[in-house]
This record gives structure tokens, sequence and C-alpha cells, in this order.
């Protein structure tokens, strides 16, 4: 670009001043046009770009695109050659594949349909000797599983005193309501595993020839969560005793903000903190807002290390608890720190390259310590050893590059430089704890929930629905992530809860259910 000076003096027809401001307008409007540009290339990708963040090295020695490759090049394959075709080695589960090769539990109901055979009917049936039996598998679906249980109790006398008696129906979970325990853990199940709204479920009911209100749904479900709430609490209690914890915000619409003039009904945009904890629990917290002050109250009392994005609260929230007497440290996420250079590939390939491969060696230790399961030592040793050369590089290599006049504020290189450096010591955090994740990316796969029922429930009408799906949420997800069956826990636990003792809540958290129930969990009738 040409400025006032690089003018040439022999040039009459446009004065110098006149001139500077155009240049000045010009680059203005180069900036501004990057920059949505910048947006464009965001948006095209978002609808039909790469969803996947591993980092790809592209190959330079490939000269086309279907060039035959070299068996140096093809990785080790040992295939078993089986009447023409190759069948691989690798061994697969088969304790549950019968002889058609369907798979699945004894949880599946099962029903023999006995094939009629002519032939061993009527005046010839004596010439044929039956050897054995066939089975070939068919997996069915019913339209709804829905079943209606009738507890019929004899009314007797006694002889004696004339006294009418009657056996007592079973108790229910929730006292007076027409629900069994398997509804109620049906609907939770389907409305937080499976992101089904209870409209939706009142449909298929009608569909399946039941008929009940909606209404009395969402009061079976809300009722069901109260019970379950001081178990929710438990499990945020037990992952912020521990030493090691991350945390997020994801947005969730909820409750109805005030009406004025233009806006009629709109909805207000609130927040789920999710907190995941050391032994693989996660708990999901509400708040109106994003504000500081629901994590300051969520994480008092807490002291250990805390894993986040690059929110700037988070720092002004350790800060403030540190302050009262607490000690906290704060660790930062590279898988976040990367996405901003992966955003500058298509305007500086090179240095975005450069860094993208820096990270990726970060990565490699991270693979080599759980492929060995290194101890805690063993494991902070192995990052000092390899990982922190590789830090230590990398930040000296974007302290020299944000010295580039060249490079301007808006610039996406320019914004992921000024991301990395400015959280140089939280990104270093985790080389000396062992427990530390490199990244949050194990909280934001069990947070997915929340994204995947937004785009099937959109909001939640009240904020008390949203309190009362955080805590569900809680259960389900941390039941994922122990592998257990949510639809049991929720069974054995709703109907455990009453008769539990209140000091032992910690024992029906999914984590300690595993250990204590799950081998004799308590069933539904329509189980027996």
């Amino acid at each position: 670009m040409k400025s006032a000076a690089d003018l040439p003096q022999n040039t009459p027809h446009i004065p110098q001043e006149e001139y500077a401001n155009v240049c000045a307008k010009l680059a203005e409007s180069q900036a501004h046009a990057a920059q949505l540009q910048q947006q464009v290339d965001w948006f095209k990708r978002q609808l039909f770009g790469r969803k996947s963040e591993k980092h790809i090295v592209e190959n330079s020695d490939q000269t086309q695109l279907f060039g035959q490759a070299t068996n140096e090049d093809l990785p080790p394959a040992p295939k078993k050659a089986v009447k023409g075709y190759a069948r691989s080695t690798k061994q697969k589960d088969d304790n549950n594949v019968n002889d058609t090769g369907l798979r699945f539990t004894d949880d599946v109901p099962t029903k023999v349909i006995d094939v009629p055979c002519p032939e061993l009917e009527g005046e010839d049936a004596d010439k044929y000797e039956i050897i054995g039996t066939k089975e070939t598998h068919r997996l069915a679906q019913l339209p709804g599983s829905y079943q209606v249980l009738i507890y019929r109790k004899k009314v007797f006398k006694s002889k004696e005193t004339g006294n009418m008696l009657s056996p007592s129906t079973p108790d229910n979970v929730l006292e007076g309501a027409y629900a069994d325990v398997s509804l109620l853990a049906g609907l939770m199940v389907d409305k937080a595993v499976f992101h089904l709204p209870l409209h939706r479920q009142h449909l298929r009911m009608l569909q399946s020839g039941v008929t009940l209100s909606r209404a009395s749904l969402i009061n079976y479900v809300s009722q069901s969560i109260d019970l379950v709430i001081p178990i929710a609490q438990a499990v945020l209690s037990n992952i912020l005793s521990g030493g090691n914890i991350s945390m997020d915000e994801t947005p969730m619409k909820a409750g109805r903000q005030a009406s004025t003039r233009r806006k009629h009904n709109t909805m207000k945009q609130t927040y789920f903190w999710p907190i995941y904890g050391e032994q693989d629990e996660v708990a999901f917290t509400w708040s109106s807002s994003r504000g500081k002050q629901h994590a300051i109250a969520q994480l008092t009392g807490f002291n250990g290390t805390l894993l986040s994005d690059g929110y700037a609260v988070y720092s002004q929230i350790i800060d403030t608890l540190n302050s009262q007497g607490q000690h906290i440290t704060h660790a930062a996420c590279w898988a976040h720190t990367r996405r901003y250079f992966e955003k500058a590939l298509d305007y500086h390939p090179k240095e975005a390259q450069y860094a993208l491969a820096e990270i990726q060696k970060l990565y490699k230790v991270e693979a080599h310590i759980r492929k060995h399961a290194l101890n805690a030592e063993d494991t902070v040793q192995y990052r000092l050893k390899h990982s922190e050369p590789v830090i230590n590089a990398l930040f000296h290599w974007l302290y020299e590059q944000r010295q580039r006049p060249e490079l301007l504020p808006k610039d996406p290189l320019s914004k992921a430089l000024a991301y990395a450096y400015d959280r140089h010591h939280e990104l270093k955090t985790y080389l000396t704890h062992a427990q530390v994740n490199i990244d949050t990316n194990h909280l934001e796969r069990a947070l997915r929930v929340i994204p995947m029922g937004k785009k099937n429930h959109l909001f939640c009408w009240s904020e008390l629905g949203a309190k009362q799906l955080g805590a569900l949420h809680t259960l389900t997800v941390t039941c994922k992530l122990h592998n257990i069956n949510p639809y049991h826990y929720l069974v054995d636990v709703l109907q455990r809860v009453s008769q539990h003792p209140a000091k032992d809540i910690i024992d029906l958290t999914p984590r300690r259910w595993k250990a204590l129930f799950a081998d004799k969990r308590l069933r539904s009738d329509i189980e027996k």
C-alpha cells in the first residue's frame, strides 16, 4: 500500500492530504473485507467443512491424487484367504452371538414360535423321526412397549371375627399415581438419554392405546427428579472433594423474559456449568447468567487444580477464591489453543502448520502415557522430559511471531498468538500435575447432552425445569461414564431412596451404586 510520501512530486491533480485519506479509507475497507471473508469461511466450514479436529499432515511426496502406492507405504494387514476373499483375523467378542449371528443380551425378552410341520401330523406321522431342532432368530419390535399391571387381591373374611381382610398392594414410588417405577424411569431415560421431549412421548402413548394427559407426565417426571436431587448433590460434593476438576459452561434457553413492546414471550439465555471430577463423575449446575458469582458459589471450599478453557472469568474466579484462603491452581486447555491456529490455516498456512505440528507432539506424549499406563510420578517425569522442551520452544516462537509489525490485531494468526501467549503459565500447569488432562475434551464429550437436547426440545419452559434437567443429566451422564444402564439404575434408586439412610446418600451415586447394589438391584414387577 502506497503512502502519501510515495506520491510522485510531479502529480499536481491529487493533493497529498487527499491521497493519504483515500489510502487510509482503502486500508480500512480491505481490513473490513478480510474480516467479513473470515466470517464467510467460518459459516462455510460449519455447513460443508471437516468437523474433526484431528491434525492431518499433507504428504508432500505424493505426486498425484490416484498415484499407485508402493508396498513400503502400505501398513501391514494380516489377512487369511478364504474362498476368494480376504477375512480379517481380528478377534471379536462372541459371548453373545448365537448360530444366526444376532447379538443380544439376556435382558432382551424372547418369544419362541413353533413352526407347524404338516409331515409330523396326520396318518403319515409315524413315518418320520424327530432328530433335533433348528432355530432362526429375527429381531422384532412392538409399536409401544407399554403394559398395564393389574394387582388382583383376594378379599376374605374371618370366620371368628367376621372382619373383611385383603392383602395390601405393593408400595409405589409416587403414592396414588398410576405410574409404575418402570414407567417413571423410562420417561426420565427417554428425556435425558435419548432426548425425546415429553410431548413426543405423549404422542407415542396415544398411538399405543394409552390415554394419559401430558400434565400427568410432567408431574411424574418432576416428582421423580425431586426424589433423586439429593443424590445429584452428593455427586457434586464428591467431585469438589477431589483435587482436580474440569469446568465449562454451555447455554440453554430457560424461562421467559419480561415482555416489552417489541419482544413478547422471549426465552431467557441461561447456562449450565458442568463440573467433571477425577473419579469420572460430572455434575450439571445451572445459573441464570454466565457471570462469575455462580461459579464462585459452587467452588467455595474446593482446593486443587481447575482445568478450563480460555474464558477470562475463570481467572477472576480463582483470584477471588484464593484471596479468601483457598488454594486453586489454574490449568488451560490445549485443544482450545490449537483451534485458533486451525482457524488461521487458510491465511497463514506456514505459521499455523508449524504451531499445529508442535502441539501434535504434545498429544503424542499423552498417547504414550495412556498406552503404557504410567503412574503419577512417571507421568510427570515423562512430560517434563518430552513435552516441556516442545512447549518452551513453541512459546519462544510465539514471542518472535508477535513482534511482526505487519500482523494486525484482528488477523486470525494474531488472535492465535495472543490467546496462547497470554496463557503461558496455565498451559504448562498440566506438566507437573499427573492427574490433570492436557485438554477439556473429556468434559466436552460429557456435556454433549445439552446441545443434543436443545436440537430436540429447544429450551426449558421454566428455570425450575432447567435445574431439574441438570440433576437428571448429572446421574445419567455419570452412569454412562461408568458403563451403567441408566434405566436399571433409576428403577433401583427410585425404590431405594425412601428406605436408604440420608447420611449414606453417597452410596446411591452411580459410582458407588455400581459396587454396592448393581448385582442385587431392585426391579419393577414388570421384570419379575
